[in-house]
């Protein structure tokens, strides 16, 4: 999956702004004003990370699988209706082409939606994951006694800040192990299953 720092340094930036005042809490997290997150690490080596890109990566296949076998499909509808010219009045072959015609550029517009959604459901999954954690990191917020958390990328130069990234990751996958199933799962938007409409149903 493409890097996702630029979509999650806001949600970041965001949780630090909403986050209640801390109250200054030890619980084995070393305290500090501003703690630092490396938000892609969080994202990929999270177990909840990891199902989102996982869901993504099948629906993927899915999707190019049920394409290819749809585009066989009509190779050899197209193969039979090239047999079938010299067999029938030109008019009628001419109508039966263009009907052909029209399903081709149906199927290829299809085709193109379904990858769109696909692209546009993994390109929010990272302000869903970061939404669906945002407890959390204000937790590890509260008990560091931090008032923001920062994304690693943005600092160049810095001194006095924690990397609290492994902690994050921990904490995640405590709390919410793969995520829940309705967050960068399938749900509104799953790639072609094998009994979807074909070619030669229409």
């Amino acid at each position: 999956m493409a890097s996702l720092g630029s979509s999650l340094r806001l949600a970041v930036l965001i949780v630090g702004l909403l986050a209640s005042p801390a109250t200054s809490q030890s619980f084995g997290v070393v305290q500090n004003d501003v703690i630092v997150l490396d938000t892609d690490r969080l994202f990929n080596e999270s177990r909840f990370g990891q199902r989102m890109i996982a869901d993504y990566q099948r629906q993927r296949e899915a999707l190019i699988a049920r394409n290819r076998e749809i585009e066989e499909q009509l190779k050899a509808e197209e193969q039979d209706l090239t047999e079938k010219r010299g067999t029938m009045p030109a008019d009628e072959f001419r109508d039966l082409a263009d009907a052909f015609d029209e399903k081709v550029q149906g199927f290829r517009e299809r085709a193109e939606r379904k990858a769109r959604d696909l692209e546009r459901r993994r390109e929010r999954a990272p302000v869903s994951f970061m939404r669906t954690i945002e407890p959390v990191l204000v937790e590890l917020m509260q008990d560091s006694d931090s008032d923001i958390i920062l994304e690693k990328r943005q600092l160049l130069l810095a001194t006095d800040v924690i990397d609290v990234t492994d902690l994050a990751i921990s904490r995640v996958d405590e709390a919410l192990g793969e995520g829940p199933p309705d967050v960068g799962g399938t749900a509104g938007g799953q790639a072609p299953e094998a009994g979807e409409e074909s070619p030669g149903e229409n």
